[in-house]
């Protein structure tokens, strides 16, 4: 029993001697049940097994380090930790050869460039502990502060916002961050190319104000150009360029730099190149074409040229052609500055002249947080320049607001002067006539049938002062066709037939154009024309409107004429002749067609004949013909009737000038018998002259006798 409580005390003893940090069980599972002498000294190992056991030494030592290191950072007192320390040094001092000490890491007070996030609260205690606005920590505090707020701000301008975004901008000290907000407002723009036309508005504005700044901006952006140019990215490329153009547009960059730009892009032309160069050229073609026309022609003169090589991709091509499209369309869909965004007068910018090939620095050291030995100095410059700009700011608003509330005050003067008065409002700027006309024009080019579009028409609600506007709309679309379109014809006389007031406004409108037909084109003319063909065809019209055509050589012109002929022969071809004719004999219109068949003098009746007879309808003028053949009868029981009733009231008078009037008759039978006398001579004279020449025609030797004396 002694022997085997002395074993197994042997075997504690060497166990605790051995590896101190090590367990029972694993120590006798390395080295067995056996220990050998009872002199304690260190047990024969194997080879195999006394690596492990260093090995186990090694990983013991470094816990138990690590613990010491972890109670040492976790101590209540300097003391505590001294004390704590001596004694584990002592103990593992005791029990193992002594171990390095491990550095412990200690946070500094203020993160580095990019380092963890401290809540604001805590930011701000911070700052509210350091007395020293000049010192290392204080003026990283406050660049970190300057970095979050310029990114914050940035990421929130929109078009509707831009104003106060550009006044809190000025509040922080952009001048000290420019380098920071250069790359926020790159940065923001490559993620959503779609606001660039926001960040341009935003650097122009505070280009305007500090000048250095614009530059950087505009120096980063003709580097990354570059950069991706050589590289053959084109997403950097079309990003850079856009803004570019925008910072053209807004007054930033001179043109010089887009159209070398684009001469670069297009001199040795892929489909990359190509397409990057569309893109430019949509976003400021506009600004350069009023800059720089010559310019534009010469780039689309190139562009012209690649599409003719056909060398480039079909798609590519198909990109060249739309872009001549856009020029021709005057670039409509792409105005220079968009609405809300032109803050800056031209007067107030400031235009960077910088070439393309020029050796730019981007300073990109300003992203990097640095000491400033001047540094409040520098904030006390920048809180008065600050100054400057923003009572500028509230001087301009408080004379707008000065000028807002005079206004104001005069129109309250003048609404309480004429209170007790009814105010009549006449609107001659005529903008609800011009959206009317819009209204009834869009309604019939998007109506498929007659029936649809009188029932828009008819549907809307428009006083009955437009009525007439809605007939000289109608009409007024039919002339502007190229040619002449039944659907007008159908249209209008849908409406007369509804209402009678549709047919009094048409009858207007026939006679306003009959006499200034002469203001319309030939093809206007005739459209006019046949509508209303179709309209006399249809009865919609009465036939008494051909009471204002007055067919004289005096009182027609040759637009007029033109208007009657293609009446007339429209009417022939949908009544026929026969009945158009029937229809001109009507004895109920008669009194209607004396200006159009005209029978009071011969000469006129002459001109309607031949007028008719040339546009090919002489049949209409056969009762002319018979007129003027008895035309000069008609003069002479006309001249009888004349002389009957000058005898019978010669007669009837009172017997005071009985002498007169026979004194008087004498002297009218005596010029009757001269005149007849003389119109007998006269047509005894016509007659042997007659004769005269008939027997020279006749006679063989006529000429010979005529020559003799």
């Amino acid at each position: 029993m002694s022997g085997t409580h002395s074993d197994s005390g042997a075997q504690q003893t060497a166990a605790s001697w051995a590896l101190p940090g090590l367990s029972r069980t694993l120590f006798f599972s390395l080295f067995g049940s056996s220990v050998p002498g009872s002199n304690l000294g260190p047990p024969t190992l194997s080879p195999a097994r006394g690596k492990a056991a260093t090995e186990w030494r090694r990983r013991d030592r470094e816990r138990e380090g690590d613990s010491d290191g972890r109670r040492y950072r976790k101590s209540p007192s300097p003391g505590r930790r001294r004390t704590e320390g001596a004694t584990t040094q002592s103990s593992s001092a005791q029990c193992e050869p002594p171990t390095k000490k491990k550095k412990v890491h200690v946070d500094p007070p203020l993160p580095l460039t990019g380092g963890a996030y401290i809540p604001p609260a805590k930011l701000r205690r911070m700052q509210e502990q350091i007395t020293d606005k000049s010192s290392l920590e204080y003026q990283r505090m406050s660049w970190e502060a300057l970095k979050k707020s310029i990114n914050g701000l940035i990421n929130k301008v929109t078009i509707s916002n831009i104003g106060i975004i550009i006044q809190e901008l000025l509040e922080e000290n952009i001048v000290r961050g420019r380098g920071l907000l250069a790359r926020s407002v790159l940065q923001a723009q490559r993620a959503s190319p779609i606001f660039t036309h926001v960040y341009a508005a935003l650097v122009a504005i505070i280009n305007s104000k500090f000048p250095s700044i614009g530059e950087l901006i505009l120096k980063r952006l003709i580097v990354s150009f570059r950069k991706g140019y050589r590289r053959n990215d084109k997403q950097l490329c079309l990003t850079a360029v856009k803004f570019v153009a925008h910072l053209m547009n807004q007054n930033v960059a001179h043109e010089v730099l887009c159209l070398e730009m684009l001469t670069l892009l297009l001199e040795r032309p892929t489909d990359a190149s190509v397409e990057v160069a569309i893109g430019f050229l949509k976003e400021c073609g506009l600004k350069l074409t009023e800059v720089s026309p010559r310019g534009m022609n010469a780039l689309f003169e190139r562009l012209g040229n690649i599409l003719h090589e056909s060398e480039i991709d079909r798609r590519v091509q198909y990109m060249i052609e739309v872009m001549f499209a856009v020029r021709k369309d005057g670039f409509k869909d792409h105005p220079v500055i968009l609405e809300g965004l032109d803050l800056i007068e031209e007067e107030d910018q400031f235009t960077h002249m910088l070439p393309l090939e020029g050796d730019y620095n981007p300073e990109d050291v300003l992203h990097v947080f640095k000491l400033d030995p001047d540094f409040m100095e520098n904030e006390e410059k920048y809180n008065m320049i600050k100054k400057e700009i923003l009572d500028e700011g509230d001087s301009d608003s408080d004379t707008d607001q000065d000028a807002r509330s005079s206004e104001e005050d005069e129109e309250e003067e003048e609404e309480g002067d004429e209170e007790g008065q009814e105010v009549t409002i006449h609107d001659k700027t005529e903008i609800s006539l011009v959206s009317f006309r819009r209204t009834v024009y869009l309604a019939i080019q998007s109506s498929l049938g007659v029936e649809e579009c009188a029932h828009k028409l008819l549907k809307m609600e428009f006083p009955d002062s437009q009525r007439k506007e809605l007939c000289n709309m109608m009409l007024d679309c039919c002339a502007q066709r190229r040619t002449y379109e039944k659907f007008f014809g159908l249209l209008a006389g849908r409406f007369c037939m509804l209402q009678k007031e549709y047919v009094e406004y048409f009858e207007g409108l026939f006679k306003e154009q009959h006499d200034t037909v002469h203001r319309l084109e030939i093809s206007q003319l005739r459209n006019v024309a046949k509508m209303f063909a179709h309209l006399l065809y249809t009865d919609s019209l009465p036939w008494s409107v051909l009471e204002c055509v007055r067919l004289t050589e005096e009182t027609t012109t040759s637009s007029s004429r033109i208007f009657v002929k293609i009446l007339f022969q429209e009417l022939c071809e949908y009544m026929g002749l026969p009945q158009l004719h029937a229809r001109l004999k009507d004895g109920t219109l008669q009194p209607f067609f004396e200006g159009l068949l005209p029978r009071d003098n011969p000469r006129n009746t002459r001109f309607a004949i031949n007028f008719f007879t040339s546009i090919g309808l002489g049949g209409l003028t056969e009762e002319l013909r018979e007129h003027l053949k008895k035309a000069p009868k008609m003069v002479l029981a006309k001249k009888r009737d004349g002389e009957s009733s000058d005898s019978s009231s010669s007669s009837s008078s009172s017997s005071s000038s009985s002498s007169d009037s026979d004194s008087s008759d004498s002297d009218s039978d005596s010029s009757k018998k001269e005149s007849e006398n003389h119109s007998r001579s006269s047509e005894q004279s016509r007659e042997s002259r007659r004769n005269h020449d008939l027997q020279r025609q006749n006679s063989p030797t006529g000429k010979n006798n005529t020559e003799m004396p």
